[in-house]
């Protein structure tokens, strides 16, 4: 709260000027910019429409700041208005006050142009190679001169990388979100079991038994996946498995290779199931469907480019 002393206002009555913090004793810029201009043009009119704001509004600003500070700042006169002895010492401050915050702004400018000019995403690999390249594309459009570097890796890694600050907005496909980290849901996806059509699964007339997938070798990605964490607590614990492989794409070749069926997201496998070079297999009573979601370090709110790329997912 805000102490006050008693001293003579404009008029000569006793006023209570505050003496708290400096923003109840200093008038706001808007205030300073505009006694700059009456100071300037000698009308507070004019004054007013350089600032865009009425001359009522000038005249009630100019009141204001005159009862604040306690002392008359402007004589309104028929010819125009002129600066009391106060007013001009008071105007002389005022433009150190404004060239400080000038010099303010353009530093906070370069701040953000320097943000702007970069921007350091990281994402696991389905959501690298399906899904980003697009939003990418589209922020491409809205901001040409923002340098993107994309880091892929797996959910775990994409965690470290936002609690390191080396990334600047991640993207993950895991069940839970990692101490230190806000989320958002931005998409959703499904993990299917393929095979390539050799495959005795392939041949299935009935969905095959989440018991029978859980205690066959798979083709899996490596522990800290996202596909892993969602099948693993999905079917309660995995076999060992045929082949541990850090990619998406490993994975895929392998399956299309033969070498033993896999879970891998929808989206990744699009075109091999419509060339038939994989075949979906059914599964019985188990839900492999998953959040994707865009992740960032708590208390560091996405800005500029990474809000805007973060605005493109949810569109």
């Amino acid at each position: 709260m805000s102490r006050t002393s008693d001293t003579r206002g404009p008029d000569g009555t006793e006023e209570s000027v505050p003496t708290g913090s400096l923003a109840h004793r200093v008038p706001d810029l808007g205030a300073l910019e505009l006694l700059l201009a009456v100071a300037r043009l000698g009308s507070l009119g004019a004054a007013a429409r350089e600032v865009g704001i009425t001359q009522p509004a000038a005249s009630s600003r100019i009141r204001s700041m005159e009862r604040q500070l306690g002392v008359a700042l402007v004589d309104r006169s028929p010819r125009g208005s002129r600066l009391t002895d106060a007013g001009a010492l008071v105007t002389d401050w005022a433009r150190r006050v404004v060239e400080a915050a000038e010099a303010f702004d353009a530093g906070a400018q370069a701040l953000r142009h320097r943000r702007d000019s970069r921007l350091r995403v990281a994402a696991s690999m389905t959501i690298a190679e399906y899904l980003l390249p697009g939003w990418l594309l589209a922020l491409r459009a809205q901001r040409p001169d923002t340098a993107v570097s994309l880091l892929a890796g797996n959910s775990t890694a994409v965690a470290e990388r936002l609690l390191a600050d080396e990334a600047d907005l991640g993207f993950v496909e895991g069940l839970t979100v990692p101490a230190g980290l806000d989320s958002v849901v931005v998409a959703h996806d499904q993990l299917i079991v393929v095979t390539a059509p050799g495959h005795a699964w392939a041949r299935r007339r009935k969905p095959l038994p989440a018991e029978e997938l859980a205690s066959t070798p798979l083709v899996l990605r490596e522990k800290g996946s996202g596909t892993r964490q969602v099948l693993d607590a999905a079917l309660g614990g995995l076999a060992r498995p045929l082949i541990e492989l850090s990619s998406t794409t490993a994975v895929k070749a392998s399956a299309v290779a033969g070498a033993g069926p896999a879970v891998l997201s929808e989206l990744s496998v699009r075109e091999e199931l419509s060339t038939r070079r994989l075949v979906s297999v059914p599964v019985d009573r188990v839900g492999l469907r998953r959040d994707l979601r865009a992740v960032w370090r708590t208390g560091h709110r996405p800005a500029g480019p990474a809000r805007d790329l973060l605005s493109l997912t949810r569109g």
